[in-house]
């Protein structure tokens, strides 16, 4: 049997981007195929209105459109325990790096090492801005002579600098649930105004605007 659930998501997937006519959505490279389905959705009911009511969407890809979980066998999850949560300490972000997947071959420094599905270069290509030290750190692994140990120093360093402002600004709002309870309520009622004129015409386009 099919639960329902799997038949009505990609609905409602969609509902969450043409509520609002969002035309630029970011996305993982794996939601690529809800991209294209909501678009289908969209081609299929202005066509069946014959006007354009809701609007088509492109996705916005990182450079990087998917990372890897620290143990590299699957996508980074909270649930799969493979993650580094944008609030980490600095232990557990170290703690985090010292864990990460690299060449399980790559045994001595000498020892040439494998780039490929090297989880600290990954994410290393993800995150560290100066791309021509990247790209010497790859040739010198490759080559041999390099240590794990060096790599995940240096990709260590450059996430305790990008998480370190996000950590403290996630700690300056948790001293204020309150504010925080408002800006929810400020958005909700921002986003439920936008959704709701979107419905009006949604509505109004199908004949159903039977109390207007």
């Amino acid at each position: 049997a099919i639960p329902g659930r799997f038949l009505t998501y990609p609905v409602s997937q969609a509902a969450d981007i043409t509520a609002f006519k969002g035309q630029l959505v970011p996305v993982g490279s794996d939601q690529l195929p809800m991209i294209e389905q909501t678009n289908e959705l969209v081609r299929k009911f202005n066509a069946t209105v014959d006007r354009e009511v809701l609007v088509e969407c492109k996705e916005v890809l990182s450079e990087t459109g998917r990372l890897p979980g620290i143990d590299g066998k699957a996508k980074m999850s909270k649930s799969l325990g493979n993650s580094i949560a944008l609030g980490a300490t600095p232990a557990e972000i170290k703690q985090a790096v010292h864990r990460m997947y690299t060449d399980p071959n790559h045994l001595r420094v000498d020892d040439p090492g494998q780039v490929e599905g090297n989880v600290v270069f990954t994410f290393l290509d993800a995150f560290d801005p100066d791309r021509d030290a990247v790209a010497e750190l790859k040739a010198h692994y490759t080559r041999g002579g390099l240590g794990d140990s060096v790599v995940k120093r240096r990709l260590e360093g450059i996430l305790q600098e990008l998480l370190e402002p996000i950590r403290t600004r996630r700690e300056e709002f948790a001293k204020d649930r309150g504010e925080v309870l408002a800006i929810l309520k400020r958005g909700t009622e921002r986003a439920s105004a936008v959704a709701a004129q979107t419905m009006a015409e949604v509505n109004a386009a199908l004949g159903l605007n039977y109390f207007g």
